[in-house]
């Protein structure tokens, strides 16, 4: 298996890129991860501990000359607009999703990358999926624009690995939570929300009925899940581009319940809108047992130790004035 030398991280102001990149900072050498944004500011912490370079991800000269200044072997491709996002502006959820996606495959065979990592989401599936335990191999019929580029990407990656050879890799995430950046678009941010608004005010007006359930993550081990499978020996991968992951399930009701463990007068309503249609033609719980099979993949946290880290961070950043800056 080829070494990963240089890496590349597209959307790395995202709310998981940007996290992405400062551990892959701290595992390879700032000097040798490259990041990249296309409109929003990196954080001071993103921009002064190595290169920054901002591009946009549908246009592949803006790629490619990153690419060849620093001889890049590896990317994390990270850039994509989130399913409530696109749901408002689907030809740009298209446009950057899978025109982003195709080009960097064309990069990755152009410069003989060692691979690429495309992660995928729980948004690939839809009606007629099993909510329970949703397995590794079922049906694909997602209902937002976000899922059909996401099922997309999952088939152009498979394309490429069987077509050309090129080393793609992806792991379906789950709704992610980080008490580091802001939500950034997606239905399960509420997960996120509830939080800051519990500490800033106390209540929370959930745009999620409280009995969706839905499966979660926190980052630690969307990170370290994501490093890991990128550093798997590739003759032991059976699937590629679509490995399901997970850690916990819950809903709004509970994440609250677990919330007020610590912030005992904390009040919630609902007030369900367009993403609680999302939210509905997703699953309840994943089957994840090809990942555990194939390179080891373990979560760490659960729904009582996330919620106790998000309030002990997020706390510290009120005190300090500093909750809502990223």
């Amino acid at each position: 298996m080829k070494e990963m030398k240089k890496i590349l991280v597209t959307g790395s102001v995202g709310q998981i890129g940007s996290e992405l990149t400062m551990e892959l900072r701290r595992r390879y050498g700032a000097e040798n991860v490259i990041a990249t944004g296309r409109k929003t500011k990196p954080s001071a912490e993103l921009r002064d501990s190595g290169p920054f370079y901002f591009i946009d991800v549908g246009k592949i000269e803006t790629i490619e000359e990153v690419v060849k200044k620093h001889d890049i072997d590896t990317v994390y491709h990270m850039a994509a607009i989130l399913s409530a996002t696109g749901e408002k502006n689907p030809q740009l959820c298209w446009h950057v999703n899978m025109d982003g996606t195709m080009n960097v495959l064309e990069l990755g065979l152009k410069y003989e990358m060692a691979r690429i990592i495309v992660p995928s989401s729980i948004a690939v599936w839809g009606p007629g999926v099993p909510l329970d335990n949703t397995p590794q191999e079922t049906v694909l019929k997602p209902t937002t624009m976000y899922g059909v580029t996401k099922v997309s990407g999952e088939l152009l990656g498979d394309y490429y690995v069987r077509r050309f050879g090129l080393d793609v890799r992806g792991l379906r995430y789950p709704g992610i939570i980080s008490h580091e950046t802001l939500p950034g678009g997606g239905t399960t941010d509420y997960a996120v929300e509830i939080f800051y608004e519990a500490l800033d005010k106390g209540r929370y007006e959930c745009f999620l009925r409280e009995d969706t359930m839905l499966p979660m993550m926190y980052m630690p081990d969307c990170i370290n899940g994501t490093i890991q499978l990128a550093e798997a020996e590739f003759s032991n991968l059976k699937h590629h581009c679509d490995f399901n992951h997970a850690a916990t399930s819950f809903t709004p009701a509970q994440l609250a319940a677990e919330i007020r463990k610590h912030i005992p007068e904390f009040e919630i309503t609902y007030k369900p809108d367009y993403r609680q249609e999302i939210a509905d033609s997703w699953p309840n719980s994943i089957d994840d047992s090809a990942a555990r099979e194939e390179w080891g993949w373990k979560h760490e946290w659960d729904l009582a130790s996330m919620a106790e880290d998000m309030i002990k961070h997020l706390r510290a950043r009120k005190e300090a004035g500093t909750l809502y800056e990223t």
